[in-house]
């Protein structure tokens, strides 16, 4: 659908016009677009910043809180989180944040070492540190926890799917049992969650060390097993299992976050495939539904 007046679009001139009323030299700093992600439209300036664009009024109220959540975790985490440089509107109602730019690549082109699982044990035990009710006065909104038993339904729906093309085995689903639901209920207190942890929002060094954390504006305050189901589909599971244990996170609450990871999988890429979703390309799909079905030694409930 075309754009409508009161829906602009933003292209090089806009945003070049923008950046010459917040940096030096900014019209002539080179700017290209960011081609990961899809809810902003962003931009990389120069090799120091980033433009992040709301596209719509929707998504404005995000991305002015997403400043105010960044200031307060970032005395909490072990990795660096964007700092703001200018914020306002680009266009009426619509919101932007120059961020600075975070070193290393997105997690989705370099795999995460040892060191990096503890980078990333350091942000869980940050996130679950940083007090909840400063959180909620920032206008972080509460989520309550996912039913398991819901979702293991729509993922059984989806793997008959892809079973019968040949994109998954649904039998693999069958170790989700009704009685591990039950024991897989939520089981930590809710805490500051990012809630968007994907391969896109994680830099890595080229030594495999995670560096920073980007996009916070799905944060909020709810299931931390969220998280860690975000990374299994990040990082892969073993990562992400390993990551929750050294931040304290108990078996039956890393297990949680992994089913999670493992059953969003299969809905997303069936969804893809047949057609609820038309955005998210196929490959990077299959490919975290790969990572999510790693199997770990811890696969069976225990007491965590």
């Amino acid at each position: 659908m075309p754009p409508t007046p009161e829906q602009p679009t933003a292209d090089t001139d806009t945003v070049r016009r923008l950046l010459e009323s917040l940096l030096q030299d900014g019209g002539a700093i080179e700017v290209r677009p960011v081609t990961e992600g899809g809810e902003h439209s962003t931009w990389w300036v120069g090799a120091q910043h980033v433009l992040r664009l709301a596209p719509d009024g929707r998504i404005s109220p995000g991305l002015r809180r997403e400043v105010r959540v960044r200031d307060l975790v970032r005395p909490y985490v072990t990795v660096a989180v964007p700092a703001c440089v200018a914020a306002g509107e680009w266009a009426p109602g619509l919101a932007y944040a120059l961020d600075t730019r975070l070193a290393g690549e997105s997690a989705e082109g370099r795999d995460v070492t040892a060191a990096g699982e503890e980078d990333l044990a350091g942000l869980l035990t940050g996130l679950r540190a940083v007090p909840v009710g400063r959180a909620v006065a920032l206008g972080v909104p509460k989520a309550a926890p996912r039913s398991l038993e819901n979702l293991r339904r729509a993922a059984g729906a989806a793997a008959r799917k892809l079973d019968g093309d040949g994109e998954f085995d649904a039998e693999r689903l069958r170790q989700l049992t009704g009685h591990a639901v039950v024991q897989l209920g939520p089981q930590a207190d809710a805490v500051l969650v990012h809630h968007d942890l994907k391969g896109e929002h994680l830099t890595v060094s080229a030594d495999g060390r995670v560096r920073g954390v980007l996009d916070w504006a799905d944060a909020v305050v709810g299931d931390p097993a969220e998280d860690i189901a975000g990374l299994a589909i990040a990082v892969g599971a073993r990562a992400a299992v390993r990551s929750a244990t050294l931040a304290g996170y108990g078996p039956r609450v890393c297990l949680r976050g992994l089913w999670l990871a493992r059953c969003d999988a299969v809905v997303r890429l069936a969804d893809r495939l047949y057609g609820a979703d038309g955005a998210s390309p196929v490959g990077l799909l299959r490919v975290q539904l790969e990572r999510a079905w790693e199997a770990i030694l811890l696969e069976l409930v225990s007491e965590g």
